[in-house]
């Protein structure tokens, strides 16, 4: 297959192997996008003049064939291909003739691969916030279902305030509806187009980027050519970084789980067919998909500061270096849906056990209601309530004989008193439903934006195979590209 660089020597292969072999998995990923791109810029070729009309047909069709081919397996990219830009347009120039071999005029793989990468970002992100406002609404609902049931709160790992399902779980849907925000930003950030930036100096011809730009359902062109390719691994690392915050929210969430489902705590249940078992012991159900979300939230932050590493020091200009980031990329983007997918299932099959959890409100989770109601009976001062109050319970403590419980409607009739904003008498659940369907609107104007964008840029009679928001599965494995220049 012949390169795109290809010249009047030969590449010593190992030189060859060690930049493209590892190229076609992931570049497999991207074939959709890269045929949009093309489409585009076809289009604008056709538009100014570089390619008649008849040479656009041609193009066209056969750009939509290969949309076709990939949808049945029957187009990939394999090493020999070198990346998927090359295979594309090597077939377009066997198929469509001397107009395959126009449609690199005014463009380089450098800005072909950003424009790919920023078409699937999008999508892959579509579909991701999607998946993050599902289990956004899945925690919603628990707690909705729960702002009643007390439970106990803990700092440093110690009984410490009463608290309720409702709170713990509203809590977490919060701090997701926060990192919604910060996926928003990425995306925006994502969403312009590098499209004639070609090698990052721009060509001598008079294209016309706001047409590609829109013809690609981009919100704007990225101005400034050498940008452009400087943001390489930067846009990327700004949505990975927004992709960790998440983790670190699911890896809290899947901690708290594991703990609350011990036979020592038995606050929840989760089905035993969420659960694996041990090879040694017959009675283990461990719930190893929370343990798999804790430990990949690592891996995230590792795929995050590999992105940052490697555009570290960068002269500017395209360098090979960039293609380093494609993977950890496109692995970060895999393992975060998949988590979120995850906690979505294990919160959804959650079962309260409220009677271990009115157990488990003893009753030094009242100390400071206790001093409390000393400042206003005996109208003390708050510390001077505070070291009486201590007293008492430290006294009892040290006596090690079972602590005083309540009933359950003794501690709702508590939880309703705390009734601030924000308090577990006053959880603005209703807050959380209006901010959730707000941002789920945004996402799907997006998508349908987008959607009706490429529909269009690829004509009437003309089926975009894999739709919208379908990522490619993780199994298709992760290999890096070659360099670009």
């Amino acid at each position: 297959m012949p390169k795109l660089w290809q010249k009047t020597y030969r590449v010593n292969e190992q030189v060859e192997r060690f930049e493209a072999a590892q190229n076609s998995a992931l570049d497999t990923r991207l074939v959709r996008h890269d045929v949009w791109g093309s489409l585009a810029h076809a289009a604008m070729l056709t538009k100014i003049g570089v390619l008649t009309e008849d040479e656009h047909r041609a193009l066209k069709e056969a750009l939509c064939d290969i949309l076709q081919l990939a949808e049945k397996g029957q187009f990939t990219i394999t090493p020999s291909d070198e990346d998927v830009h090359t295979r594309v347009e090597n077939y377009l120039a066997e198929v469509a003739g001397a107009a395959g071999k126009k449609i690199h005029m005014a463009r380089s793989r450098n800005d072909q691969v950003l424009v790919d990468l920023r078409l699937y970002a999008k999508e892959q992100l579509q579909g991701l916030a999607s998946s993050l406002l599902t289990l956004v609404e899945t925690l919603w609902r628990f707690a909705s279902a729960h702002t009643d049931v007390p439970m106990p709160g803990y700092t440093h790992m110690q009984r410490a305030m009463l608290s309720s399902v409702g709170l713990w779980a509203g809590a977490f849907a919060e701090a997701l509806l926060d990192d919604e925000q910060l996926l928003s930003a990425a995306y925006s950030l994502n969403d312009q187009s590098p499209l004639g930036s070609a090698a990052g100096y721009g060509v001598p011809i008079a294209i016309d980027r706001q047409y590609t730009a829109e013809l690609l359902g981009f919100a704007r062109v990225q101005n400034n050519v050498v940008y452009v390719q400087n943001s390489r691994g930067k846009v990327e690392a700004a949505i990975v970084q927004a992709l960790a915050q998440v983790m670190l929210d699911l890896s809290k969430l899947a901690q708290d789980i594991l703990l609350f489902t011990t036979a020592e705590y038995n606050f929840f249940h989760v089905p035993q067919e969420l659960c694996t078992g041990s090879s040694i012991m017959p009675q283990k159900r461990n719930l190893g998909v929370m343990e798999l979300v804790r430990a990949r939230t690592q891996t995230v932050l590792a795929l995050q500061q590999q992105i940052l590493g490697i555009v570290s020091g960068l002269p500017s200009g395209y360098n090979m270096d960039y293609q380093e980031t494609k993977r950890p990329f496109m692995e970060a983007l895999d393992v975060v849906r998949e988590c979120l997918e995850i906690c979505t299932l294990v919160v959804g099959s959650l079962e309260v056990n409220v009677d271990r959890l009115v157990a488990a409100c003893t009753f030094e989770l009242f100390a400071t209601d206790r001093a409390y109601e000393l400042t206003r009976t005996a109208n003390l001062p708050f510390r001077d309530a505070y070291r009486i109050v201590g007293a008492e319970v430290t006294a009892q403590l040290d006596r090690h004989e079972p602590l005083p419980t309540e009933s359950r409607e003794q501690l709702v009739e508590r939880l309703q008193k705390r009734n601030h904003l924000g308090g577990a008498g006053n959880l603005g659940l209703e807050q959380v439903a209006q901010r959730l369907a707000a941002v789920r609107s945004i996402w799907q104007e997006r998508a349908a934006t987008f959607e009706t964008a490429i529909r269009r840029l690829i004509g009437p009679g003309q089926d975009d195979p894999g739709g919208q928001n379908s990522p490619t599965s993780a199994s298709d494995g992760i290999q890096s590209e070659h360099g670009r220049a």
